[in-house]
């Protein structure tokens, strides 16, 4: 658990040693600053009366009652927005088509497989009044709860905004989860309806979906499973139970008024791991989500409605793909890219086939996925127009200096200000990121909270740190879009995240972080990720950063494994680029270089005790690195839970090359 994490790195240490600089600094230019939809005054807006700052944020939207306060604070329980009543499909939807906005596209959407589907405004409201008729029709209602496990196609928004029309909670579950993950969360959220599909394309090929779907609601509250047909492929049925999405929802009317809830109404339950086992239902409501996301999303892409084109490549089942491809986009009329399948399908160039076709202006991606680009090579997107961009974003992890630079220079061509944003679950929307048209930039670091959003830095007794050094994040204002609770257990909701530093009232967002000499935040990953090397606490992220500002590396994760000297030893995991690692003298020679490059960059203390040699890296369909793997490996233990990675053949070549004795110093 976090407070767990948190007491070791107490009594290891006073705080994170800061290691690493950074002198580069990027400026907006005149040209971007003058057009730009946020100033430097809204952060003394936001400092000078919070209030009145989120008040202004809050008329953004449609209110059918408007509030009567802004916020009422009963630490760590709040409510925005007290009293109002809000529909938030109708938000996202029909108020832009009664504003004349109906022929304005809402989605450009891309399947895998090269089909591609145009949806208006227009079209969407029919699209989610027909599928809340269904929906109503299959009895789902005011605070009933629906599973949903889709790949990237339409349907998946359409079920969202149903339910939010409808003033259920939907629970929406990564297509790549196991039956077994999918199970436990429909059982923790008591849902009664699952939409799924009859497969999912992966990489060209349809893969099962439905096979899955049937042995996860086996035994469970589920009374209605909603299929839709994606790769047409024969799959098991279920007479009374399963219903094709086409025959329920395609006959439905497209007329259906949306009923106003109030602000605090539960919108969505979105699981995320617990240290525990049990996954964590983080419950979100209606008023102040709405809010935070159509704000940040405005600010921090400086997005214009009816101009930008903007693609957000996340998932729709982590909360990326619920705040920045659904509600934030949608309540602010935007014109979005959607796209199903991965980003080397049919070729690496897709992404960037992609931009070109739609004019995209605005691209919001994962680190991981930069530096895979990086590695597949800048004369990939090189082949594209991507002279449409204007803003470029980054989300899920702390960004390295080499990766931020490369995203910079190969595919904003030196003119894209690059936000890289800080948030997590629990906090919905962004909460640290430099705002593009204000923020003068530096490669790999977030920057600042945005206005209205109070977060600090402070060491293991509470107490704020200075610039130039390092401790833990922590959020000491409540704001909009927070977590109201973990879905049926408010005692794990105060020990999760208001334990550590009850005294002060802080939230502990579980995570490390310095400033610099400038006082710019930098995020330096889990606390769990931080290693303790000889009493010197060592964030993994300073350490990779360095590995990857080597020109042989291509990608770098590093992991703490137990050493008897030093207590921790440092263990990096590396992909080289283009054949070094082919010649194994070369390799060998390739290795010393990068351990000597990582003491000269960060200093001895840094360097890594050993580095392996890799073809792949263990990741999530998402991209985030499961570090927890790495560790068992380095710590010769049995490798963990693999149902999450993309690809779970990783593992077995990671550990079949330790045994084979590359990579040892």
């Amino acid at each position: 658990m976090l407070e767990e994490d948190a007491k070791k790195m107490a009594e290891s240490g006073a705080t994170l040693s800061n290691l690493s600089t950074e002198s580069r600094s990027f400026p907006p230019s005149e040209e971007f600053a003058a057009q730009a939809n946020a100033t430097a005054e809204w952060y003394e807006r936001g400092d000078a009366d919070r209030d009145a700052f989120w008040a202004e944020q809050a008329d953004r939207l449609s209110w059918g009652e408007k509030w009567s306060e802004v916020l009422d604070w009963q630490p760590p329980f709040a409510k925005w927005f007290v009293g109002g009543k809000l529909n938030v499909a109708y938000n996202c939807v029909d108020r832009h088509v009664e504003a004349g906005n109906g022929d304005r596209v809402a989605f450009h959407w891309e399947g895998e497989p090269g089909d591609t589907r145009t949806i208006t405004y227009a079209e969407l409201q029919r699209e989610v009044s027909r599928t809340a008729n269904a929906l109503a029709e299959l009895g789902v209602g005011k605070g009933d709860r629906v599973a949903i496990q889709l790949p990237m196609i339409p349907e998946a928004v359409f079920s969202m905004l149903a339910c939010a029309r409808l003033g259920a909670m939907h629970s929406v579950v990564f297509g790549g989860f196991s039956p077994g993950a999918l199970k436990a969360r429909i059982e923790d959220a008591e849902a009664k309806l699952l939409i799924t599909s009859d497969g999912q394309f992966r990489r060209g090929k349809p893969a099962p979906m439905k096979e899955n779907t049937d042995e996860a609601v086996e035994g469970t509250s589920i009374e209605h499973v909603l299929v839709v047909k994606r790769t047409e492929t024969d799959v098991p049925w279920t007479e009374g139970r399963d219903v094709w999405w086409h025959e329920a929802v395609d006959k439905a009317s497209d007329q259906h008024t949306p009923e106003l809830f109030d602000s605090e109404h539960p919108l969505f339950i979105l699981y995320t791991s617990g240290t525990t086992g049990k996954p964590k239902g983080i419950l979100h409501t209606s008023g102040g989500y709405l809010t935070q996301v159509a704000y940040t999303h405005n600010a921090v892409f400086d997005h214009k409605p009816g101009e930008s084109v903007y693609w957000c490549t996340a998932d729709i089942g982590w909360v990326t793909g619920h705040s920045y491809i659904v509600y934030g986009p949608l309540a602010n009329g935007a014109t979005s890219v959607m796209y199903e399948g991965t980003p080397n399908t049919p070729h690496e160039g897709r992404h960037w086939e992609i931009v070109q076709k739609y004019g995209v202006s605005i691209y919001y991606t994962a680190p991981t996925l930069i530096r895979t680009f990086m590695k597949w090579g800048a004369e990939i997107p090189e082949k594209f127009d991507l002279s449409s961009l204007k803003v470029l974003g980054t989300v899920g992890e702390p960004i390295n200096p080499e990766a931020w630079m490369w995203f910079r220079e190969k595919i904003g061509a030196e003119r894209c200000p690059i936000v890289d944003t800080w948030w997590q679950t629990e906090t919905g929307a962004m909460m640290i990121a430099p705002l593009p048209g204000v923020t003068a930039t530096k490669p790999g670091s977030a920057m600042r909270p945005l206005p209205g959003i109070g977060a600090t830095v402070v060491d293991e007794s509470g107490t704020p740190v200075g610039n130039g050094e390092g401790g833990y994040l922590v959020l000491d204002k409540p704001w909009p879009a927070m977590l109201r609770g973990i879905w049926g257990d408010e005692e794990r909701y105060k020990d999760t995240y208001w334990s550590r530093f009850a005294e002060q009232g802080y939230y502990f967002a579980g995570d490390g972080a310095k400033y610099d000499a400038d006082g710019a935040i930098w995020l330096l990953g889990r606390v769990d990720d931080v290693m303790n090397v000889s009493g010197h606490r060592i964030s993994t992220t300073e350490v990779e950063s360095a590995l990857v500002s080597h020109p042989t590396v291509a990608e770098a994760a590093v992991v703490g494994a137990s050493d008897p000297t030093t207590g921790q030893g440092i263990v990096a995991f590396v992909i080289l680029r283009g054949n070094v690692a082919q010649d194994e003298a070369k390799g060998e020679e390739a290795i010393t270089a990068l351990r000597n490059h990582v003491s000269k960059e960060i200093g001895p203390i840094a360097k890594p005790r050993q580095i392996m040699v890799v073809q792949e890296l263990p990741k999530t369909r998402s991209g985030k690195i499961m570090r927890r793997l790495l560790r068992d490996v380095a710590e010769n233990r049995e490798v963990g839970d693999v149902s999450t990675l993309a690809d779970d053949s990783v593992m077995s070549l990671i550990q079949s090359g330790l045994k084979e004795g590359k990579g040892e110093d």
